[in-house]
């Protein structure tokens, strides 16, 4: 059984850091694209960072430069770095990753985190 645990996150002041990781534990035998999504109050849940393996990463426009996304394949951890952290990157934090047992691979997803920034 695949499962992804994440841990971190918490309260932080504006302009503050908060460290995310997200732990894949289970029969794998690959991953694949990894991802952080958020989920605010109110709206959409939306695509923050992604990486895929050899470490090819995207940003969304609003965290760019602020955050950054990394792997480690060996211990299967995802990371979120999240810097100079704003009040509207409080939300729901999720981690989803393609994940491939014996099978065709299938996303699975974290089970949130929440993050709030707040003076």
């Amino acid at each position: 059984q695949v499962q992804l645990v994440q841990s971190g996150g918490g309260f932080a002041q504006p302009g503050g850091s908060l460290p995310l990781s997200c732990a894949a534990s289970g029969s794998i035998s690959d991953i694949g694209l990894m991802e952080w999504y958020r989920e605010a109050p109110g709206k959409q849940r939306e695509l923050v960072a992604d990486i895929v393996p050899g470490g090819a990463d995207d940003y969304a426009e609003s965290v760019k430069g602020r955050f950054t996304i990394s792997r480690d394949d060996v211990k299967r951890i995802l990371y979120l770095q999240m810097n100079d952290l704003k009040p509207e990157d409080t939300a729901v934090y999720y981690c989803k990753a393609s994940i491939a047992t014996n099978v065709k691979p299938f996303f699975y997803w974290g089970q949130g985190t929440q993050v709030t920034v707040s003076s």
